[in-house]
């Protein structure tokens, strides 16, 4: 069984950076994409960035410049460089992979920006 525990979070203040990290843990676990999701406080989870193995990351808009994400396979670990972040940034994070998969879904990780 494929476990995928996100780490990194916190609270930092508008305008800064965090990097969060996704590994996964158990079984062979090599998905054709990857993904983070996030989950605003009274909001649905939305899909913010994914990645294919072979290829570049595609991103939402309300992300994209800011917010990059990559992968290290060596490893099965997945990572969102977040820059310049907003108060709207604030929300739990979460890796899956994309499309998601239900049985995949972790505790997610806690990111708070202030303004």
């Amino acid at each position: 069984q494929v476990q995928l525990v996100e780490s990194g979070g916190g609270l930092v203040q508008a305008g800064g950076s965090l990097r969060l990290s996704c590994a996964a843990s158990g079984s062979i676990f090599s998905p054709t994409a990857m993904a983070w999701y996030r989950q605003r406080p009274g909001k649905l989870r939305a899909l913010i960035a994914n990645f294919y193995y072979d290829g570049s990351g595609v991103y939402a808009d309300y992300v994209r410049g800011r917010f990059t994400i990559s992968t290290d396979s060596a490893t099965n670990t997945v990572y969102l460089q977040m820059t310049r972040l907003r108060p709207d940034d604030t929300g739990v994070y979460y890796c899956n992979t994309f499309p998601s998969d239900s049985n995949l879904w972790g505790p997610g990780i806690n990111v708070t920006v202030s303004s």
